[in-house]
């Protein structure tokens, strides 16, 4: 069967990887991961978009996005990544390939799986062993659901939102909530999220596809 065409959409839901060429690594020190954090909210400033969820990874990095124009967020995606390869080039002596190849980019459901994405997102430390609990990493967006950190970059997760009636309570809930098994079956799949979501998301990249051709 061949593969479809990545298209993204407007007003939709977005699990959105960027890999280091060859697994290499593209944040070395604390001050590479920040600066990649300033560039992030500088483009997102300019070019809006919802980030519910992310982690930096030392080789990849994952973002959980609803998208407001599908243009602009690919456009985002473009200077961020550049910027970020000029910056590396700049103080590491980077020659050849940095990025591998474009970012890839899931739909993903919005329905009660969300959330779990999110979390399986912030704990990819945890699975690498670089910490024991998601909250002591620093480069994600664990600490805000966790421990109540501001993060300006970040928009509060929908479904959080309605976990509890302070802010202490959905604290708690989130720290406590369990990743279905269903999720990390969803790793490697066109679309995250349950049966349903993935269907109806499938349905609609499928129409739009032929809308294009």
């Amino acid at each position: 069967m061949p593969r479809q065409p990545r298209i993204i959409l407007s007003h939709s839901y977005y699990h959105i990887i960027s890999r280091g060429n060859n697994k290499n690594h593209i944040f070395r020190f604390s001050i590479d991961y920040f600066y990649y954090l300033d560039l992030l909210r500088k483009y997102k400033k300019e070019l809006p978009f919802d980030l519910y969820h992310y982690c930096l990874m030392p080789n990849h990095v994952h973002l959980l996005i609803q998208t407001k124009n599908s243009h602009n967020f690919s456009t985002f995606m473009k200077k961020l990544n550049l910027s970020y390869f000029y910056y590396y080039q700049k103080n590491y002596g980077w020659t050849g390939y940095f990025w591998q190849g474009r970012f890839k980019s899931q739909p993903v459901g919005k329905d009660e799986y969300f959330i779990q994405c999110g979390k399986y997102i912030e704990l990819n430390p945890v699975r690498a062993n670089l910490v024991v609990t998601p909250e002591e990493y620093q480069f994600s967006s664990s600490r805000y659901y966790i421990q109540g950190v501001d993060n300006d970059i970040i928009t509060p997760d929908f479904i959080y939102q309605a976990m509890g009636k302070t802010d202490v309570e959905r604290q708690e809930k989130y720290k406590k909530l369990v990743i279905s098994e269903e999720i990390f079956n969803n790793y490697n799949k066109t679309v995250w999220g349950s049966r349903n979501q993935r269907y109806n998301e499938a349905r609609k990249l499928t129409y739009h596809i032929k809308e294009m051709h």
